[in-house]
């Protein structure tokens, strides 16, 4: 690798500016297309404007232009992105940014060039190294709680003190708080506002009862 090839100081600005603006990211899982605006309403209308999609479901692609269209506001994340395709699937339908549970060298490299910035996913220095190197200092830290949890992001600010984290997988409204209480935390990633029982009820209402607490408890 080259030494030319670093990550635009803009694309982590742009992270700071999201991930700043919110305590919290719910994680949604969309398996219904009707689902889509209702469930991002209801996030709205209980204080959250960011919203990772996760691309787990056929119709995830589809909800995300739903939701833009029917939201123009709000900040879209493609999540769960395991491939260039996938990444490149993002750039066209317009998100904001991507997120990768993992992140290979090939997405590391796209991510240097990209019109939309990239939260790659660690679980490890090592990994966040492979990052680092091409100037990478935001990242998902995934899955969390199964990696040590806000110990381990502790530890991980000795070396590495500018590095800063989104962490999910596993993080809930009762320990979301030992994460945000880090100086290396941003934000955290979460699903517990949105679960699927109310989904697939489509109890909005319930929905945004749940994210106004959180909102309330955790905020910006």
């Amino acid at each position: 690798m080259s030494s030319d090839k670093r990550l635009p100081a803009s694309h982590t600005e742009r992270l700071d500016a999201i991930c700043r603006s919110t305590a919290i990211i719910p994680v949604l899982v969309i398996e219904r297309l009707d689902h889509a605006v209702p469930l991002a309403q209801a996030l709205v209308d209980g204080g959250l404007n960011v919203l990772e999609i996760t691309l787990r479901t056929g119709c995830a692609v589809e909800a995300m232009q739903r939701i833009r269209d029917a939201l123009p506001d709000v900040t879209i994340g493609a999540g769960t992105v395991l491939s260039l395709e996938q990444y490149r699937i993002s750039e066209e339908i317009g998100v904001d940014f991507v997120v990768t549970p993992g992140t290979t060298p090939t997405l590391f490299d796209h991510g240097l060039a990209s019109p939309v910035p990239m939260l790659p996913g660690i679980a490890t220095v090592s990994e966040l190294l492979t990052g680092w190197e091409r100037g990478y200092q935001r990242f998902k830290f995934f899955p969390a709680e199964a990696n040590g949890g806000a110990k381990a992001l502790k530890s991980f600010a000795g070396p590495l003190p500018e590095a800063q984290f989104c962490p999910t997988g596993g993080v809930t409204v009762d320990n979301a708080a030992d994460y945000l209480a880090l100086p290396n935390v941003m934000c955290v990633g979460g699903s517990w506002m949105a679960p699927k029982s109310l989904v697939d009820q489509q109890d909005w209402a319930g929905i945004t009862r749940l994210t106004r607490e959180a909102t309330q408890r955790y905020p910006r």
